[in-house]
């Protein structure tokens, strides 16, 4: 079945991945764009590539420009969030701008989205709202705690939404990447200089670690574009759908290690409990 599917980002990397599997597959894409000269390039690649000039974070643009696609183009059966980047450093060496600019992009523009289109999904009981989150939703590392902490928002976010919707025909899925070969780790990403010595011993290692792996990470994006586009043809898709074997192998970790401290507290846990 054709859908018409929405895509934030598509001018690099999953977005256009993304965008580029679900073209080939019959569907047609509005894919946002800032640039000019990136609308141009993504309407080149076919006729049913529908590119819109949006910056996520101009919240009050996204529910005027939503409504203008359902009038112009039609309905929009499925919203992909996917824009958004990372930010790196330590926590203590942040500047609170950079933390405000990161959940501004990758939780507020994403949550603005949804807002705008959810009543259009209601009004015909049907739709499929996919966050693209990540593995670092589940998992941490240090170094990224602020990144970590947008993508554990809009994680959580999503899940509940998933429930809110469950009486309306709307489905709602996490797709959480590990590591894939996008430009995530290199232009895209932001670094914080280094200014505190006590944190060298972590930092040091963990900064030249990633920008050595940047370009050799096992996910493929072509893949990753198929996966989702399989996932938007599934009638009852998952709430959470994790893509790459390294993500697979770290969340896995860090559920067995959870078990074990849940465990291992749990006469402290029920400890706090009245007693009846």
């Amino acid at each position: 079945m054709r859908k018409i599917i929405f895509i934030t980002g598509v001018s690099t990397g999953f977005g256009r991945a993304i965008a580029g599997a679900a073209i080939a597959a019959g569907h047609t894409v509005i894919g946002t764009v800032r640039k000019p000269e990136d609308a141009a390039a993504f309407e080149a690649l076919s006729a049913n590539a529908h590119a819109r000039r949006l910056d996520v974070t101009d919240t009050a643009a996204i529910a005027p420009l939503v409504a203008e696609v359902e009038q112009s183009i039609g309905p929009i059966d499925v919203l992909i969030n996917n824009a958004g980047y990372g930010s790196e450093g330590i926590l203590e060496e942040t500047p609170l701008e950079e933390v405000r600019r990161q959940f501004e992009v990758n939780v507020f523009g994403p949550v603005a989205m949804i807002q705008a289109v959810l009543p259009f999904m209601r009004a015909r009981k049907a739709g499929h709202i996919i966050n693209i989150t990540s593995m670092g939703g589940f998992i941490t590392l240090p170094g990224i705690s602020v990144y970590h902490g947008s993508k554990f928002a809009l994680e959580g976010i999503g899940e509940s939404l998933g429930k809110e919707l469950a009486g309306l025909g709307i489905h709602v899925t996490n797709v959480e990447p590990g590591g894939f070969r996008t430009d995530w780790a290199g232009r895209s990403m932001t670094r914080t200089p280094r200014s505190i010595a006590d944190y060298d011993t972590v930092m040091d290692g963990v900064r030249e670690r990633r920008q050595a792996y940047h370009g050799h990470q096992v996910g493929d994006p072509v893949k990753l574009g198929r996966a989702v586009v399989e996932l938007v043809a599934n009638p009852a898709p998952p709430a959470h759908l994790l893509l790459g074997s390294d993500g697979l192998r770290l969340v896995r970790e860090k559920l067995n290690a959870l078990q074990l401290e849940i465990d291992a507290n749990e006469r402290i846990t029920l400890s706090t409990d009245y007693e009846d």
